[in-house]
Order: structure tokens, then C-alpha cells, then sequence
């Protein structure tokens, strides 16, 4: 069924409009002791208005930012809700922050009051808000124990929605916040290290929210869609897609229980449209690849026949000789794989990192709608996504979204505008002003957003990527590590000097250090080793040395960040080896030419 997303002027009258709609319908799921509990439309409404009137009775103003640290579960899509429909902001952050973090995003963000799910997220997240001098309240969504209450005033989640339980027209009634306003503060890496909040106002996610859809309405059909929610919620990529999204088509949305369940929740839920990370997909790829060879030759025969076939298909045309196998592939293999996806997969959508086109053709040779997104948190973060009726091709990131106008910067840089368009970095008016450009000859139009990425638009309207001008590393999950940091953190350790991160697509970061000279030498004294470089890279001692010193940094840096194995250089990083530019700063190409083959090996 092919329809349009209403005009909303903000997310919770989406929200509540679609509410009033489904009525005593299936919402959001979870899973307890084993079988699936689902939470209505009218329920998820009354509970999203309760709380927001808590919050105002609490003392909560219009524009406070409340913090929201939980995993992905029922309580967070309310929490989050209920906290726009107070009029509040929303500061979704990661549950695998460090304490560190943690009081940096209350410090910059300035939240007054904190949700946070257990006690166990509470441990990390406590010493930072007693620190934080505008933190006043935690809020816990479970039961949250804690030795003594200190400055802060605590309350239960569940109790605050019971002693003011309010109607959910109350609350929609009181929704007058218009697009220009500020939805949530999504935290992202920097260059500089320290994480950026990026302000996403309501319009901006809406005009995500509202291509998406016509994606699905104009390609698909428009009909009763399933979610599975997988990524965190504190991701700009799933708080969108696998929030608000569904939110407005109307859709079920259903927690995974994790990774390692994940291939069951599939098949239990049998999703219509999956948003996910490239990872993902590479994981899926090596189980169904090892599965069907387990089924003998035959059956690995036909999938290889499959991928063949699929790869001649995303150039252009599949030969006539090849048309017999084809519907034989058709009737046997694809169908079978099909149902380890639920059976009903409209189409999955890989986002948040770059892809390699050999994972999606893959996917698209056994039969599976496979469509390749790109975007930012500063973007709401939807910029393009590939669409059946533009042609896949999986070297393309698709067409920009209805409403959003891409062009290319004379020097290869992609440049987004439109409502997606955040409205500047909280309190950061530099970087704001170096991503976001006025064009002085359109000011009505908004600003342009520097997306930091090299590409082009191919004769069909389609963006490729072919290169990024900015050195964030975004690891095969589409999580954000800013380089400097962690770099700067490893040379404040007395032995090392010098250092580059590596893990730009990969699961983990990987490192090249150069080890302090002094340190060197203090080191063979006390071990009657011979101070030679090379023959000391082999030494698992001195190795060992150094790994202490990598240590004492994971432990102050997020699971992300951390550095879980490295290589010792040749020698140290100069101006004179062109691996230091004048002004002292590493030159990464050069350096990942000159040890990227042996930095792929530690993976």
C-alpha cells in the first residue's frame, strides 16, 4: 500500500497520532523467561504522558536536557518520548561510556536530571553525576541501589508514571514545540577527541522519518512493518531508524536479547525491514556460508552458483545461459535461506559504516532486497539510501532523500543541505561554524553541512563515496573513534613516544607505536638485553613492557576505543621519512602504506 507521511510538527504528535490509531495494538516488544511480552499503542501513550507530566511536576522546564543511559528496551522509546513531550531535550548516551564521559556529557550538555536502567550502568555513571554541578536527580528505570543518596535526589521510574497518571490527549494537547526545536543532543567523536553534541531538532529527524517512508510507500508497499531493534538506541543511526521510523509507519518494534541471539530473534520475529551495520552482515555471511557447506557439495555448488550469478546481475544483465540455473536457485537454495530471515524480509538496510560491495551482492544473489544507507548524526543521520527504483548498485550509497540537496565541493567534498541539517554542535561555535557553511546567495535555504567525505553523483542521482577528508575512524559496527585521543593518551605514557590507531571497518582498534628511546635503554640496563630496535620488536618481554603501558590507557578509554593488539614500528615517525609533516602532526596515508598489510594481519 503506497501512502504519504503526514505533516507533523514535532515527534511526539507523530507519536501521538499514531497512538490514537492503533489503539490496543502490539507496540513495543521484549522478551522475559523465554517468550515475548508486547506493551499496546495506548498503553506505550499513557505511559509516555505520565512520565512527561512527572518530569514537569519534578521541576523539569522547557528546553532542560535529561540524560538517558539504558540499553534498548520498551523503557527507553517511553523515556525518550516523555522527556520531548515535557518539552525537555534528550541526551541518549552510551551504556559502554567510561566514567570520564560520562561527566563530560553532563558537564557540556548541563542535564539536571539523569534516567539511567540498573544499577549496574548506575555504578559508572553515579561518581560522574555527583561530580556534575547540574546533575539534581537519577531516575531509575529498575530498581537502582546505591550506599547513600548524596547530593542527589532519586526516584522510580514506574512510581513517578503511577502518581501521575495522566491521558495521552492531556499530553498531546500540551506538544506545541515546533520543527525548529531541539529534539535531542546526540553525543559524537570529535577530531579533537572530546565528543561533540550534536543538536537534532525535531524537523530534522521528521525529514528523516519522512524519506524513509516514501523509500518504503513508493518501493515496497506501506504495510503492517515489524522492527527488530538491534543497534543502541544511543546511536544517531538506530535512535532514528529503529525508533522514530517505525514510529512513523506505524510498526512493531521488538528488543533482540544480543548478538549471540540474534540469528533466533530473527526467525521468532520475522522482521520486514532490519536495520543494521556492515558488520553485521559479514557475520551473517561466514555462518550461511559454513552452514551450506556443511550440506555437502551439492548445496555449496548452488551457492556459489548464486553469488556468480548475483554479481553478474549488479552489472547490469544476467546471460541467458545463466537464466535455467537461476530459476532453479529460485526454487531450491534462495527460499531456504530466506526463512533464516523470518521469511517476510522487505528489505535490509546496512548504515553506519561503509560496505563492501562484495557483502551486499552476496545478499542480493540469494534473493534478500539489500539496500546501503549513508548519513551522520549530523544529518538525523539519513543523507541517501539505495532504492530499487533508482537501480541498486552496490558501490553507491543510492540517492539523496526526498527534500535533501546534494552537491560536490570543488575539491571532491560532499556538501547536505536541507531540514536533516543539524542546527550546530552544543555549545561549540567553532566547530559549528567550520561545518556548517551559509550560502550567501540562498540564506533562507539553510546552511550547507561539510560532511568531511570525498565522493561523486553518478548519472543516475546516486552518491558514491570514494574517500573521507576527515580522520575519524568508523569501526564494521559504525561506532565513531576520534584517533588524536586515544594517540595522545598512549604518548602521555613514559614508554611511548609516538603512535598511530588503526580500525577504520574493523571490529577492534590496532595500533603502531614507537617505543620512548630513554625508556628503551632503562629497559635493556635492567634486563641485560642488547639495545638493537628491530631484534627488541620481537622481544615478547619488551613487548610485554609495552602492553602494560597500552593497558593502563584501555582502562581509562570506552570498550570501543580500546587498543586490543599493535605492532612496533620500524623506526620513529619523522619529517625526514615524509610520516611527520612539518608542523609535527602524522601523516596516516603514509603511515598505513607503509604498515597497513602487516596492521591487517593482527585481525
Amino acid at each position: 500500500m503506497s501512502r504519504k507521511l503526514e505533516h507533523f510538527e514535532n515527534l511526539v504528535a507523530m507519536f501521538f497520532t499514531r497512538a490514537r490509531e492503533k489503539g490496543d495494538k502490539p507496540f513495543l516488544w521484549h522478551k522475559k523467561e523465554g517468550s515475548w511480552h508486547p506493551t499496546s499503542w495506548a498503553e506505550a501513550a499513557r505511559q509516555v504522558a505520565s512520565l512527561a507530566s512527572a518530569l514537569t511536576a519534578l521541576g523539569l522546564k522547557r528546553g532542560d536536557r535529561v540524560m538517558l543511559v539504558s540499553e534498548n528496551r520498551p523503557e527507553f522509546c517511553i523515556t525518550d518520548l516523555a522527556i520531548m513531550a515535557a518539552g525537555c531535550v534528550t541526551v541518549p548516551t552510551y551504556t559502554t561510556n567510561t566514567e570520564r564521559d560520562h561527566q563530560h556529557i553532563i558537564e557540556n550538555s548541563g542535564a539536571c536530571a539523569i534516567v539511567v536502567s540498573n544499577t549496574k550502568l548506575a555504578k559508572t555513571l553515579l561518581p560522574a553525576a555527583i561530580r556534575a554541578s547540574s546533575a539534581r536527580m537519577i531516575i531509575g528505570i529498575d530498581e537502582v541501589r546505591i550506599g547513600q543518596q548524596a547530593s542527589l535526589d532519586f526516584h522510580d521510574w514506574h512510581d513517578l508514571i503511577a502518581k501521575h497518571d495522566t491521558p495521552a490527549s492531556e499530553a498531546a494537547a500540551r506538544a506545541t514545540f515546533g520543527r525548529g526545536d531541539t529534539a535531542c543532543i546526540i553525543y559524537t567523536s570529535g577530531t579533537g577527541g572530546s565528543p561533540r553534541g550534536v543538536m537534532q531538532h525535531h524537523g530534522a529527524i521528521l525529514q528523516n522519518v519522512d524519506g524513509c517512508c516514501t523509500i518504503i510507500s513508493e518501493d515496497f508497499g506501506w504495510e503492517d512493518e515489524v522492527f527488530l531493534s538491534f543497534l543502541p538506541l544511543s546511536h544517531a543511526y538506530e535512535h532514528t531508524g529503529g525508533q522514530f521510523f517505525p514510529i512513523g509507519l506505524g510498526a512493531e518494534i521488538y528488543y533482540s536479547e544480543g548478538l549471540e541471539k540474534l540469528a533466533s530473534n530473527i526467525e521468532e520475529v520475522r522482521p520486514t525491514i532490519m536495520v543494521v551495520v556492515p558488520r553485521l552482515f559479514e557475520v551473517l555471511r561466514t555462518r550461511i556460508t559454513k552452514q551450506v557447506e556443511k550440506q555437502g557439495k551439492v548445496a555449496a555448488y548452488l551457492l556459489d552458483r548464486a553469488v556468480s550469478i548475483g554479481g553478474k546481475a549488479a552489472k547490469g544483465r544476467v546471460p541467458l545461459y545463466d537464466q535455467p540455473m537461476n530459476l532453479i536457485l529460485s526454487a531450491t537454495l534462495r527460499p531456504k535461506l530466506a526463512k533464516k530471515f523470518g521469511g517476510r524480509i522487505k528489505a535490509m538496510v546496512s548504515g553506519g559504516a561503509p560496505l563492501n560491495p562484495e557483502v551486499g551482492n552476496f545478499f542480493s544473489s540469494l534473493g534478500l532486497t539489500f539496500l546501503q544507507g549513508y548519513g551522520q548524526t549530523e544529518s538525523a543521520p539519513v543523507i541517501s539510501c539505495n532504492r530499487p527504483s533508482a537501480g541498486l548498485k552496490m558501490d553507491t550509497v543510492g540517492p539523496p532523500l526526498p527534500g535533501v540537496e546534494v552537491r560536490i565541493a570543488e575539491d571532491g567534498e560532499i556538501l547536505v543541505r536541507g531540514e536533516l541539517v543539524m542546527h550546530g554542535y552544543w555549545r561549540n561555535e567553532e566547530e559549528t561554524a567550520r561545518v556548517l557553511k551559509p550560502d550567501p546567495a540562498e540564506p533562507e535555504k539553510g546552511a550547507w553541512l561539510r560532511t568531511g567525505d570525498i565522493g561523486l553523483i553518478d548519472a543516475k542521482g546516486r552518491i558514491q563515496i570514494t574517500d573521507r577528508k576527515k580522520d575519524i575512524i568508523v569501526n564494521d559496527k559504525g561506532d565513531n573513534v576520534a584517533p588524536q585521543k586515544i594517540e595522545g593518551m598512549l604518548t602521555l605514557q613514559s614508554e611511548i613516544v609516538q603512535a598511530m590507531i588503526a580500525g577504520d571497518k574493523k571490529p577492534y582498534m590496532t595500533a603502531v607505536l614507537v617505543p620512548d628511546s630513554e625508556w628503551t635503554q632503562e629497559w635493556c640496563a635492567k634486563s641485560g638485553e642488547r639495545c638493537d630496535f628491530r631484534s627488541l620488536a620481537h622481544n615478547p618481554d619488551y613487548k610485554a613492557a609495552l602492553a602494560a603501558a597500552v593497558e593502563r590507557v584501555n582502562k581509562e578509554i570506552s570498550v570501543t576505543e580500546r587498543v586490543r593488539k599493535f605492532i612496533i614500528a620500524d623506526g620513529p615517525f619523522t619529517i625526514e621519512n615524509e610520516q611527520l609533516t612539518p608542523s609535527l602532526k602524522i601523516r596516516r596515508h603514509v603511515l598505513k602504506q607503509a604498515y597497513g598489510e602487516r596492521l591487517d594481519a593482527l585481525y
